[in-house]
C-alpha cells in the first residue's frame, strides 16, 4: 500500500526542504509550495508535485492542495512551516515587517489549515503539524513582533486540536530554538543580525534542520490514536 499525500509549506530550504527530503525517504507522494520554484524543483523527489505559491494567496493555496490531491490522494499531513522571522525593537522597526509576519506566519498557517482540514474532518482523519518556536513559549531581545506571532501559533494550534480532537485530526506544535536556516537573512539591521549570529555561537551553534525534520516526522508517524502535541526542541547550549 503506498504511504499518503503530505503537504509542505516553505519547502525550498531549510526545516521544509529537510522535511521533504525526510518524508519523501519514507514512501510519500508531496505537494511542496514556496515562492522559489526552483528550489523546489532542485530537490528532485520523486512523486512531488512543486508548485511557486505564496501561502498568503489563500485561493492559490487551496488550488496547488486540489490539485495534488487529484493527483495523489487526499492528503493525511500538513507540514505548516513557512514564515519569516524580521527581527527589530517595535518602535524602530517599519510596519510593513509586522504586516508580513501577521500575514505568513498567522493567516498563512490558518490558510493552510483550511486548505485540508474539510477533508480530513471528512475522513476523520490527518494530522496538522505547525512549525512554531521556542519564541512561541518565551519572550527574547528584538524579538516583540516576531514573538506575538509565534505566540499567536500556540494558541490556535491548541484551539484547533480541541476543536477536531474527538473528529480523530491530530495537531502537532513544533518549537525549535535556532536553527541554521535563512531565516535571520531577511532581518535588515546588520547590528541585531550580528548580535544574533554570537549568540548563537555562544550557545555552540543552532539546530541542524534534519533534526527539526525528524521530530516532525517522529510526530505524525506515531499511531492515529495518539497525539504528540508538542515538542520542544533546541541546542543543548542555548539556555534561553
Amino acid at each position: 500500500m503506498s504511504e499518503p499525500l503530505i503537504v509542505i509549506t516553505g519547502a525550498s530550504s531549510g526545516i521544509g526542504a529537510a522535511t521533504a527530503r525526510l518524508l519523501s525517504g519514507h514512501g510519500h507522494p508531496l505537494l511542496l509550495l514556496a515562492r522559489r520554484l526552483a528550489r523546489l524543483e532542485e530537490l528532485g523527489l520523486p512523486q512531488t508535485l512543486c508548485r511557486k505559491v505564496d501561502v498568503t494567496d489563500r485561493e492559490a493555496l487551496a488550488a496547488a492542495v486540489r490539485e495534488a490531491e487529484e493527483q495523489y490522494g487526499p492528503a493525511d499531513a500538513l507540514v505548516n512551516n513557512a514564515g519569516a522571522m524580521l527581527l527589530s525593537r517595535i518602535a524602530d522597526q517599519d510596519p510593513d515587517e509586522w504586516d508580513r509576519m501577521i500575514d505568513l506566519n498567522i493567516k498563512g498557517v490558518l490558510y493552510g489549515i483550511h486548505a485540508v482540514l474539510p477533508g480530513m474532518l471528512a475522513r476523520r482523519a490527518g494530522t496538522i503539524v505547525n512549525v512554531s518556536s521556542i519564541a512561541g513559549r518565551k519572550t527574547f531581545p528584538n524579538h516583540a513582533a516576531y514573538v506575538g506571532t509565534k505566540f499567536a501559533v500556540h494558541a490556535l494550534s491548541e484551539n484547533l486540536r480541541e476543536e477536531v480532537a474527538s473528529s480523530g485530526v491530530r495537531v502537532v506544535t513544533i518549537a525549535p530554538g535556532a536553527v541554521e536556516t535563512e531565516l535571520l537573512s531577511h532581518t535588515t539591521d546588520e547590528r541585531i543580525k550580528s548580535d544574533y549570529d554570537a549568540w548563537k555561537q555562544s550557545a555552540g551553534g543552532a539546530l541542524d534542520p534534519q533534526v527539526v525534520a525528524e521530530a516532525i516526522a517522529y510526530a505524525y508517524r506515531q499511531p492515529p490514536g495518539v497525539t504528540v502535541r508538542e515538542i520542544v526542541l533546541a541546542a543543548t547550549g542555548q539556555e534561553s
